[in-house]
């Protein structure tokens, strides 16, 4: 197939570290290209490279003549008051200034391929997965020769999982996509590259899925394996010489000796670019001694919001070593079950009965527990320098490194810390609290593929109940045992495997919404705007500020948690008082907050009274 862009010896660096140096890479038509490596391995930065937004320091880049790429980050930047309709117009511009190839249904048509429905609807009201579809659907539009995505499966369902493997599948345009989603990888994936320093060349490409590649590189790390193992007893002779004194050493001619230095260097990279492989995050949560049959039970549970049925009728009992794992598209109140079960929100219908003193740790996807302006000391040990761990005192800079974090790092800011390095910081916070029930929203969220690993295995031991929210295939196949899943329709359902539900889901007619989590609870599917009565100017300020002041309130919960649960805290009596009764003032903000959301959309899309 004709070659469409190629990497030539390209280099880059920090002015804190190399990225990676010297490395090639091929993409030529139909290609699917799967690039993935341990976080701050130079992922993205490759791929900014290769759209043409970042320059190597060293090397080249060919691209064929007239060569139309687009690139899809990560993380959108759409102005809150834009809307899908006019965001994918200024995307189709960059390629046709002019307007000549039909803007006006080419727009639509991608926007209605990822299920859009209502296209002038702002963008600030948009949840994070259907901000995602529509920044596919700003690359899409633009019909390139090339697409490149940064992480295109974070933030979305699994339905928007689904359509994507199958638009990567059908579609006849070259791909390459950073990634940690193993099951897209498998199914999408026709070459797979691992950018990591572990590599002589810096690379590691396999033609084939992700399970050719798993396979291939445990043949490659065996024979490397082997070959360390050699060189090492050549070495090992080398050195024996060495030690003969003189007279040894005049029955060997110079070429020997340059030789035996040569060997010796050779083994230290080598070791070196095991050591890179071999280093991954140490995960280990705590469990409470427990011994109680239930820790939760819900009973006819059932929650709306803004009007809105999220879920009815839910019956589960959590026991010790239940992992149950929740399903639905984005807007089904995945996120809010999981706030009904630890009692952050009351359920509407039914009740929850917790067990006596139950503790319970929570990782929430927002990360809105973390202060940017923290440094990494301050946010993995908020007081002093040793965090207590299963009894033992450990050194904070022996805590960081745990989780990949070098010394140096310390005073880093966490808002100049990546994604997956956020994350990596929450986990070591909550392996901190000995917990009966780990509630976890979207924790795989920027984690390399080694972290991903260690998490799952960490999970696995884990004696105490889990309830999962992931997009996270493999991880949800290999941790949970039941399923629960939510239709969008106010109904939930119990399945035992993530296939039974996806099959499902296929099998019903689609409901297009935009709203999770913090998001304004009503649905995206034709709002209606006549018979209503409208909010008034300070209503409406009031409401376009509720999901920033939720939040908000929701990170004084999350700091004010953590405060009161900080040895320093719970061993003055006095201070632990004051910690518990600012955190309960704390959660009824929330909840009130949450109720006045709930009344004001009412009103704004005339489900109340005038």
């Amino acid at each position: 197939m004709s070659t469409l862009l190629t990497a030539r010896d390209i280099s880059k660096a920090w002015p804190s570290h190399d990225l990676f140096d010297r490395i090639a890479l091929r993409i030529a038509e139909g290609d699917r290209v799967g690039l993935i490596g341990p976080n701050g391995a130079g992922k993205t930065t490759l791929l900014r490279i290769l759209a043409g937004l970042d320059s190597p320091d060293e090397g080249d880049i060919v691209r064929r003549r007239g060569l139309r790429v687009a690139y899809v980050r990560q993380d959108d930047l759409f102005e809150a008051d834009a809307t899908p309709r006019s965001v994918a117009r200024e995307a189709l511009a960059v390629d046709d200034p002019t307007g000549s190839r039909d803007p006006g249904n080419r727009v639509d048509a991608a926007l209605s391929r990822l299920g859009f429905t209502s296209l002038d609807q702002p963008v600030g009201e948009l949840s994070g997965g259907w901000r995602k579809r529509l920044a596919l659907a700003c690359g899409i539009v633009r019909d390139p020769d090339l697409l490149l995505l940064d992480e295109p499966t974070n933030h979305l369902d699994l339905a928007g999982v689904a359509w994507l493997e199958s638009f990567a599948s059908r579609s006849n345009m070259a791909m390459a996509f950073v990634t940690h989603d193993r099951s897209f990888l498998q199914t999408t994936s026709t070459r797979v590259i691992e950018l990591s320093r572990a590599y002589p060349d810096g690379t590691f490409e396999v033609d084939g899925d992700y399970t050719q590649f798993v396979r291939r590189k445990n043949e490659y790390l065996e024979a490397a394996e082997k070959s360390r193992a050699a060189l090492a007893n050549a070495v090992r002779r080398d050195d024996a010489w060495l030690k003969q004194g003189i007279q040894g050493r005049q029955t060997r001619n110079k070429s020997q000796v340059k030789d035996a230095a040569h060997r010796r260097s050779s083994l230290a990279s080598a070791r070196d670019r095991a050591g890179a492989d071999a280093r991954s995050t140490s995960i280990d949560f705590t469990a409470s001694d427990r011994r109680t049959r239930k820790l939760v039970a819900l009973d006819a549970v059932g929650k709306s919001l803004g009007g809105r049925r999220l879920f009815g009728n839910v019956d589960l009992v959590v026991s010790p070593g239940d992992r149950i794992g929740l399903l639905g598209d984005n807007g089904t109140g995945k996120t809010t079950l999981l706030r009904v079960v630890s009692g952050d929100l009351p359920p509407d219908d039914g009740r929850v009965v917790a067990a006596d003193d139950l503790t319970i740790a929570t990782f929430s996807q927002h990360r809105a527990a973390l202060d940017p302006t923290d440094t990494l000391h301050q946010a993995l040990c908020p007081v002093g320098d040793r965090v207590e761990f299963r009894g033992r005192t450990l050194h904070v800079a022996g805590w960081a490194e745990r989780f990949l974090f070098r010394k140096d790092q310390l005073k880093t800011p966490i808002s100049r810390l990546s994604g997956g390095e956020q994350a990596r910081v929450l986990i070591a916070n909550l392996m901190l609290v000995p917990a009966d029930l780990l509630l976890l929203d979207e924790p795989t969220n920027d984690l390399d593929i080694p972290s991903l690993e260690v998490l799952e295995a960490a999970l696995v031991d884990f004696p105490g109940a889990i309830v999962l929210v992931s997009h996270d295939r493999f991880m949800l196949d290999r941790i949970a045992t039941e399923f629960i899943g939510l239709d969008g329709r106010g109904k939930a359902k119990s399945y035992r495997t993530v296939e039974q539900f996806t099959r499902d889901l296929a099998s019903r007619p689609s409901t297009a919404t935009s709203r999770d989590g913090p998001q304004a609870p009503a649905a995206i599917d034709q709002p209606r705007r006549s018979g209503r009565r409208k909010l008034g100017y300070r209503e409406q300020q009031e409401f376009d500020g509720m999901e920033a002041a939720i939040m908000d309130a929701e990170a004084d919960v999350e700091r004010l948690e953590a405060h009161s649960s900080d040895p320093a805290t719970t061993s003055d009596h006095r201070k632990s008082a004051d910690a518990f009764a600012a955190l309960d003032a704390a959660q009824r903000r929330v909840k009130d907050l949450y109720a006045r959301w709930s009344e004001l959309d009412a009103i704004r899309r005339g489900d109340a009274g005038n």
